[in-house]
């Protein structure tokens, strides 16, 4: 099953950041939020990713198209115009990626998907959030209610403290980082079926995958959605940011299954390989 990935965004709310590079780049532990997104969807099982570019896609292009020698230890012998890769640590990952438009909205851009998927049922997430969820669980809830389309909904840390007062204005109760109001919000990572095309328009490249077609799906019973109260962080700003870097330097980052360990690849050297879903 193919995962598409939604890389196309602005992210004018992490300007910081993103003056120079797209969202899903920015780095946490020195490796870009879609990393760890990618790295989470293959602990399950899923290798194959459609990301869906926009907004400075050269960059992301750029990442992948020289992954291997990132991932890898280099010998270049400019003499002989030849180079040695050593110590391989690169994922089996299989990455489309597609130039969506530079200000296509969200559902536009998961239409250009198509072509690269085909007729088949693919998970979809956001190339900004992080999440504990379990990948297989959440496809196996989408076959058992046979709908359309499945997200995944949470319910979003509160920002602020909460405080509780007597009626002599003292404070009985104080909580910092409360849940929100209660409320389960769109916390993304999808699994749709082939018929959601049908309801994203082919005249307007600006649609929003979330308005249109998420309210006609649930108007018509064809959305569900499977609650998970589990770690889910979208990265909007850059406190968001420095909360998700300061989780990953602790080695406390819930989203990290995965694990690494030591193996001998084929030159006898040591590399370092992460260990997926049972």
């Amino acid at each position: 099953m193919k995962v598409a990935i939604l890389a196309g965004g602005y992210g004018t709310r992490l300007s910081e950041e993103t003056t120079v590079k797209p969202k899903p780049m920015v780095e946490i532990g020195c490796k870009p939020i879609l990393w760890h997104i990618m790295k989470h969807y293959s602990f399950f099982g899923f290798n194959e990713f459609v990301v869906l570019l926009g907004y400075k896609g050269y960059s992301i292009k750029e990442y992948f198209a020289n992954y291997y020698i990132h991932q890898s230890d280099v010998t270049i012998d400019t003499a002989n115009s030849s180079m040695q890769i050593h110590n391989n640590k690169s994922e089996k990952w299989k990455i489309t990626l597609v130039d969506t438009g530079i200000d296509s909205g969200t559902g536009a851009r998961i239409k250009c998907a198509r072509k690269y998927i085909g007729e088949e049922t693919f998970m979809l997430t956001y190339g900004d959030g992080l999440c504990d969820v379990n990948l297989r669980k959440l496809y196996e809830f989408h076959l058992t209610h046979k709908k359309i389309a499945t997200l995944t909904s949470v319910l979003p840390a509160g920002r602020y403290g909460a405080l509780e007062f007597k009626n002599d204005n003292s404070i009985s109760h104080f909580c910092e980082k409360k849940m929100g109001d209660g409320n389960w919000i769109n916390g993304g990572y999808f699994v749709l079926d082939s018929k959601i095309y049908d309801y994203i328009r082919d005249d307007d490249n600006s649609i929003f995958f979330e308005r249109e077609p998420l309210e006609r799906l649930a108007s018509e019973g064809e959305l569900v959605g499977m609650k998970h109260e589990g770690f889910w962080r979208c990265m909007d700003t850059l406190r968001d940011k420095t909360q998700l870097c300061d989780l990953w330097d602790k080695n406390e980052a819930p989203w990290k299954l995965w694990r690494d360990e030591e193996l001998i690849v084929e030159n006898g050297t040591k590399g370092k390989e992460y260990v997926g879903y049972a």
